[in-house]
């Protein structure tokens, strides 16, 4: 019998990872309460009870604000035996409040983390799922076409390591846009582009953040500095600078708690220098 997975919202995440799991011969249908939305999915569309009915795997691709409210309108038709993997982008409380809702019909639940952008690496984009179900879940998805691993049986675990990691991706897409923003402000856009293009594409992720992290106790006072002139020159340019002046902030703390007097030299490792501030910030 073929896998017959659920999407709750066919939005963007459905539309990427729907055709894979179609490729290696998985039934998949879905329900979407946009009915504009849900017509231009192209994917086969059904009830909410008949779909839950029909499925054995639910995977909840919902917004934020609705992941909750998606889990207890599903709650309402699951049974013993089915599978509801919340792959929806929320803090690990608010996936242990989901894990309860669908326990409560006896339903089993999966947390899912979708690491990335489906977008661009559509099936390919890492999933993590966490819960007590979570590692048969993962090879079953894995087998069903998508890039789903195990990460814990501690349900928020998996969410965690999302949010946390979307410090770096979403604070990294904020710095990029206001950078371009004032490139283009002052005319100099496509220079800027063009030159950290070339950086970043002749080194590796490891040897730049593990430079700047090793060197930011000998450094950090003079880059809070720089930032100071950074953020001067974007007042001037008319540019509102809130990645710029909170980095200036972050360097004066860095700095105001010793960092530089601790490692005068670069550290010998990225650890060292991330356990003194966690240390001191505690």
């Amino acid at each position: 019998m073929p896998l017959k997975v659920g999407f709750i919202g066919v939005g963007e995440v459905c539309r990427c990872l729907a055709p894979a799991m179609e490729q290696r011969g998985v039934e998949v249908a879905g329900f979407d309460a946009d009915a504009a939305k849900a017509a231009a999915g192209g994917i086969r569309l059904l009830p909410l009870a008949e779909l839950i009915g029909w499925a054995d795997y639910v995977l909840s691709t919902v917004t934020v604000s609705q992941a909750v409210i998606a889990a207890q309108s599903c709650a309402l038709h699951l049974s013993p035996g089915k599978v509801y993997v919340d792959l929806n982008s929320t803090s690990p409380e608010v996936k242990r409040r989901i894990e309860a809702i669908i326990a409560a019909p006896g339903a089993d639940f999966v947390e899912g983390a979708i690491l990335g952008a489906v977008g661009v690496s559509g099936a390919r984009t890492r999933i993590l799922t966490g819960g007590k179900k979570g590692r048969i879940a993962a090879e079953t998805l894995a087998q069903a076409g998508l890039a789903a691993t195990f990460y814990s049986e501690e349900t928020g675990k998996a969410s965690t390591f999302k949010m946390l990691r979307s410090v770096f991706s979403k604070g990294l897409e904020a710095l990029i846009l206001e950078l371009l923003i004032a490139g283009r402000r002052a005319g100099i856009e496509e220079d800027l582009w063009a030159d950290i293009s070339e950086f970043m594409s002749g080194h590796s992720f490891d040897e730049v953040a593990g430079n700047w992290v090793r060197s930011h106790g000998p450094a950090c006072e003079r880059r809070r500095d720089e930032m100071a002139q950074v953020n001067e020159v974007l007042r001037g340019i008319g540019v509102e600078g809130l990645m710029s002046e909170a980095t200036e902030a972050f360097f004066r703390r860095s700095t105001e708690l010793g960092l530089r007097k601790k490692f005068p030299l670069k550290a010998a490792s990225t650890g060292e220098v991330v356990a003194f501030l966690e240390g001191r910030l505690r």
